[in-house]
């Protein structure tokens, strides 16, 4: 079964390779030219995808931030029900800057500079792409920026 990759609104009639259909059970594999065609079409519906869900969860709790009161009669459960309102508010402003990251990848898809380190210019593994399709580092060079970060704030 195929899935359309285009954004309702969203002119992509000048890349044939966007405007194709994805086989639904497609997943990158190593044995094909890395970031070829359908790969840059796998991870920018992915990223997409996760941006709308992101959306409507912050829609959702903006919807119920505004329906429910948070005066709650007993000083308890006024307490809770703030904690609780405080932990989603920071979760949705985590999710905010994940947005950012997430249209800063549909950038590099555009720009052709997707999936490939922006330390060292090796391909970052599909592998890492696939848990991670914001990364834009190897495993490696993000583990020497993380020594690195570490040392510095150590001094």
């Amino acid at each position: 079964m195929k899935t359309s990759l285009n954004d309702p609104g969203e002119d992509r009639s000048d890349d044939s390779s966007r405007d194709g259909l994805l086989d639904r059970d497609y997943l990158p594999n190593e044995a094909e030219p890395f970031m070829n065609p359908t790969q840059l079409a796998y991870f920018r519906k992915k990223l997409i995808d996760w941006k709308e869900d992101i959306l409507r969860e912050s829609h959702d709790t903006l919807v119920t931030l505004q329906n429910e009161s948070l005066r709650e009669p007993d000083v308890t459960d006024r307490a809770s029900s703030e904690t609780d309102w405080s932990l989603e508010l920071r979760t949705r402003d985590r999710q905010r800057k994940l947005i950012a990251k997430i249209d800063a990848a549909l950038r590099r898809i555009e720009d052709g500079e997707y999936g490939y380190c922006e330390v060292t210019g090796e391909p970052i593994s599909l592998a890492r792409l696939e848990a991670r399709p914001i990364a834009t580092m190897t495993v490696e060079a993000q583990e020497r920026h993380e020594r690195n970060e570490k040392i510095s704030r150590d001094e």
